[in-house]
């Protein structure tokens, strides 16, 4: 496990004087469970956290081991006007870099998953966009060539919503519900996600009985050129 992700379960039960079986207790998650997290022997997951956050009275991010101090009132617009007598004005906003799609996009979520995923103080600057929900997506495999290929980053704005045959983050499943890249489709019954480089078949989800919900529209592709 990466020591960005490892978390101070061992260090707080120590200072609390508690053990494994009382933050079970506390949390309703099983001492096996609580142990392999303990030794970073086993992944944690968001609803894990959440819980060990509650039980340790902390923010999220304050349980790991490898943490940086919350950003949420650091400036990230900045503007300017174009020289030689234009009344253009430039926004540049910086957003953060994360490998997941956040479940609840925000500045603190998105900050959050930056660091779980391994991305700490990676950002990208965007050109004038207001939405401070913003994340950008880094592109670590092939699976969606040749549209989007290993080192791009897309910038996806839960603030615009995705009409049909836009490109989105979305999340779906009844059971154990899903964060993809897809084009979104929209009929009177049905919610179509079609894959990106349509290798797959379409799902076809029934609008008002499968969990389904955007998270946010691609509004742009970065590419790595370097």
């Amino acid at each position: 496990m990466k020591g960005s992700t490892a978390l101070r379960v061992k260090e707080l039960l120590r200072e609390k004087g508690w053990t494994t079986k009382v933050l079970a207790e506390k949390t309703g998650m099983s001492e096996s469970y609580l142990t392999h997290i303990k030794n970073g022997t086993r992944r944690w997951n968001e609803d894990s956290l959440r819980k060990l956050s509650q039980a340790f009275e902390l923010d999220p991010i304050d349980l790991f081991i490898q943490h940086r101090k919350r950003t949420d009132n650091v400036e990230k617009n900045v503007s300017f006007t174009l020289p030689e007598k234009t009344d253009v004005e430039l926004k540049v906003q910086v957003v953060p870099v994360v490998g997941d799609v956040p479940a609840n996009p925000s500045p603190y979520n998105n900050q959050l998953v930056q660091v779980t995923t391994g991305h700490k103080e990676e950002f990208i600057p965007v050109l004038n966009s207001s939405d401070g929900s913003m994340f950008a997506l880094a592109i670590e495999n092939n699976l969606m060539a040749p549209t989007f290929v290993k080192g791009d980053y897309l910038i996806v704005s839960p603030e615009t919503w995705a009409r049909s045959g836009d490109i989105a983050a979305v999340e779906y499943g009844n059971e154990t519900p899903m964060r993809i890249i897809t084009r979104v489709a929209y009929t009177d019954d049905f919610i179509v996600l079609e894959s990106i480089n349509q290798k797959n078949p379409p799902i076809a989800l029934i609008r008002g009985k499968d969990h389904f919900r955007i998270i946010g529209r691609v509004i742009q592709r970065i590419q790595n050129l370097l």
